[in-house]
């Protein structure tokens, strides 16, 4: 890939990563922070955000798979990494030779690693999950079912050295009233099994259970580590859900492309595939080089969706093309091929945000910020 200021690209202001930190330890106090930099850091480079995040204290990093895990300990991340998701065995060896940590998914699976561990003469690191209502993975603890001896066993399985212990919140974004009784009764969950372990002799490790909304809305629990990912890269998954806290963040990453081609049509000339936008009088339209094959998702086109060309914003009209969409100029004067339109970003007094996408295609930043294609170049933010 050709990595250049042009065509479609997106900048990245990694110095902001520090303050956004900042922002979130003043939310949590002396809870340390696991930067999540699964897939890709979502969509902003993992390895570049692991080596700022480092730069800024944090010792611990979240994957969701092996070759994630072994991407940062090629890009010289030597602090801890935890896969939160699922290893296959043929992959084991890598936990044993990179020294990173494995969640455990389900006791079945801990004996597997168990097993492995003994088989090479070795250990593996591990951190115990614990499903408290998420039911994706982990040892069900909750009301209806309570496998403690499931996790007793996982502690006491040899072979694995198991040095900490989490959970996950479902609705901690969520304010309303059974969702806040749903997340506070996960907490006395996982502090339960916490306790029990305690006092069955065993040490629960590392405590963790708190994801982006769970740093926003609760706050200081007193774990041990807690597990942003899009805070750090300063947004939530949609500025419009109701937050408890003010944190000021600031969102690191823009996104641009260049016009390819500026020219007028008639009123009653249509634009684009299935021919869905028609002018109602004479148009100037521009091309831009960004479409749907790079993240750009054809579902918000002819949705009213916005984007800034000379500081004006300026809707993209017509379906969006794999490669290509057109925009309506008409109110801007001078656009030429090759001037930079902002997709997501500031330009003069203007802004647009990720979440504008997010919402014109019914989804959260989260999804929006990954599905940006290995083709768009992530670039340090210029001066």
């Amino acid at each position: 890939m050709l990595e250049s200021y042009s065509r479609s690209w997106t900048e990245i202001n990694y110095s902001a990563i520090a303050h956004n930190v900042k922002e979130i330890q003043k939310l949590v106090g002396k809870t340390k922070i696991m930067g999540i930099v699964k897939a890709n850091a979502y969509g902003h480079g993992d390895v570049e955000c692991a080596r700022v995040l480092a730069d800024c204290g944090i010792d611990f990093f979240g994957v969701s798979s092996v070759d994630e895990a072994l991407r940062l300990r090629q890009g010289g991340i030597r602090e801890s990494i935890l896969i939160l998701g699922y290893t296959p065995p043929e992959h084991f060896h890598y936990l044993v030779e990179k020294q990173i940590t494995q969640s455990l998914v389900s006791l079945e699976y801990a004996k597997k690693l168990s097993a492995y561990a003994q088989s090479v003469q070795s250990y593996i690191h591990c951190h115990c999950k614990v499903d408290t209502g998420m039911n994706r993975t982990g040892i069900v603890y909750q009301d209806q079912e309570k496998n403690m001896e499931a996790i007793f066993e996982e502690y006491r399985l040899p072979g694995l050295k198991v040095e900490g212990i989490f959970s996950h919140f479902p609705v901690s974004d969520d304010l309303g009233s059974e969702s806040k009784a749903f997340t506070q009764h996960q907490i006395e969950l996982f502090q339960e099994v916490c306790d029990r372990l305690q006092s069955e002799g065993l040490d629960p490790g590392l405590r963790h259970i708190q994801n982006s909304y769970g740093i926003l809305n609760y706050q200081d629990l007193g774990m041990d580590y807690c597990r942003p990912g899009l805070l750090y890269m300063g947004v939530t998954s949609d500025d419009e859900i109701p937050i408890v806290s003010q944190p000021d963040f600031i969102p690191i990453l823009s996104w641009y492309a260049n016009i390819s081609l500026v020219k007028w049509i008639h009123k009653g000339q249509t634009v684009s595939y299935g021919r869905h936008f028609t002018a109602i009088k004479d148009t100037k339209v521009a091309t831009i080089s960004v479409g749907y094959a790079d993240g750009l998702h054809r579902i918000v086109s002819n949705q009213g969706l916005e984007v800034l060309v000379h500081g004006k914003r300026c809707p993209i009209i017509g379906n969006i093309c794999m490669d290509q969409c057109m925009v309506d100029v008409t109110n801007v004067e001078d656009v030429q091929e090759g001037d930079i339109v902002v997709i997501v970003g500031q330009q003069g007094d203007q802004k647009v945000t990720i979440d504008e996408i997010s919402r014109k295609s019914h989804s959260i930043n989260n999804e929006t910020l990954c599905a940006i294609s290995s083709r768009v170049p992530r670039l340090r933010k210029r001066d």
